[in-house]
């Protein structure tokens, strides 16, 4: 919306071409929509969408019976006011993450609204249907990528601290970016399992991508730093900070001891939101490493899977594995903190990526 004043008018409206001022206006943007509603729809919510809690997880949890959930659907709401007003709306990559982000966040409603039905937190849609959805969302998403992006990058993934590397799957492409968009989307899930965990985790890794969005759509920067330039993604930059000013919103009443959950509606929509963002920007790998915490959740969870299925035994005391820390005796703010710590340093590693090829 205002970018597009920027092309009916001059003087001050320049300031609307500017993807930087955008990007900063769309953060605060979305977090002070949040702040903002953010008591009202607690107030709204607990009356009707309360969390069930497993009751073979860690004791401390069991005090949280009744905390409203579904708070992903103001993170979602505030992410689009801020992009309908911040983004160039007539930028395709722009649709191609929202779009990911809504359906993903349908699948997550869904879910959640049978658990709460139900009252129990395995009540929801089954991991098989999950799934199916979830693929079929990807493969229509892949394809919207694959008409927008150029031809040299079409089928092709780059390889952090290499310069210069484009690997080209083919047919395989696909496949890879589907498991990229639903692996990110169910590892983040997995995560958010403890107040301001997944919330700030997620921060740190879109703060990566909003930087690494502003490059590979900056022909000069790119150039320098050997990254493959994509015309176009530069706007995505705009569209994260909305991300990031929603979530940082939602981490203020999130933070310990938690007034609202995100709920699968807000982790499923957020992850496939960072995973589709990793595609459009040709760093698949980089979320490897800015995303690492995501990754070891769900390792630790197939791992706990297979080894109790192979070996009758846990791996872990209980998965994902910030459970397991929890059980051995951390307390739910020490585990919080210190994957806080381990984020940003994987973050920081994953900028340095980006200047040491």
């Amino acid at each position: 919306m205002f970018y597009s004043l920027s092309a009916n008018f001059d003087g001050i409206f320049n300031l609307f071409r500017y993807i930087t001022f955008r990007t900063g206006a769309s953060l605060l943007t979305s977090l002070f929509i949040y702040i903002l509603l953010g008591d009202k729809f607690i107030n709204f919510i607990k009356t009707k969408f309360t969390q069930p809690i497993r009751k073979e997880g860690p004791q401390t949890h069991l005090k949280k019976q009744g905390t409203p959930t579904m708070g992903g659907v103001l993170i979602l709401f505030s992410i689009l006011v801020s992009s309908l007003l911040w983004c160039n709306l007539s930028n395709g990559y722009v649709w191609i993450v929202l779009f990911t982000m809504c359906s993903f966040g349908m699948i997550g409603f869904v879910d959640d609204y049978f658990k709460v039905v139900h009252g129990n937190a395995y009540r929801g849609l089954s991991a098989k249907l999950r799934l199916i959805l979830q693929f079929t969302l990807s493969w229509i998403v892949c394809f919207g990528i694959y008409r927008l992006m150029p031809n040299e990058f079409k089928m092709t993934i780059t390889i952090p601290f290499f310069k210069n590397i484009l690997w080209n799957l083919g047919i395989l492409y696909f496949v890879f970016v589907a498991f990229v968009i639903v692996g990110t989307a169910n590892a983040v899930n997995l995560t958010d399992g403890i107040d301001g965990l997944a919330s700030m985790t997620m921060v740190s890794s879109f703060a990566v991508f909003l930087l690494v969005s502003y490059l590979i759509g900056r022909a000069d920067y790119s150039l320098y730093l050997f990254l493959p330039y994509v015309p176009g993604v530069g706007e995505v930059t705009v569209l994260v900070g909305s991300i990031i000013g929603a979530v940082l919103g939602f981490l203020w009443f999130n933070a310990y001891p938690a007034k609202i959950f995100m709920g699968d509606v807000g982790s499923l929509a957020l992850g496939a939101a960072l995973g589709v963002i990793s595609v459009i920007t040709k760093n698949e790998f980089l979320l490897l490493i800015c995303g690492a915490i995501f990754v070891v959740e769900a390792m630790s969870v197939m791992l706990q899977i297979a080894s109790y299925k192979f070996r009758g035994k846990r791996l872990f005391r209980m998965a994902p594995i910030h459970h397991h820390f929890e059980l051995k005796g951390w307390s739910e703010q020490t585990v919080v903190i210190r994957f806080w710590i381990i984020s940003i340093i994987l973050a920081l590693i994953a900028l340095s990526s980006l200047k040491i090829r």
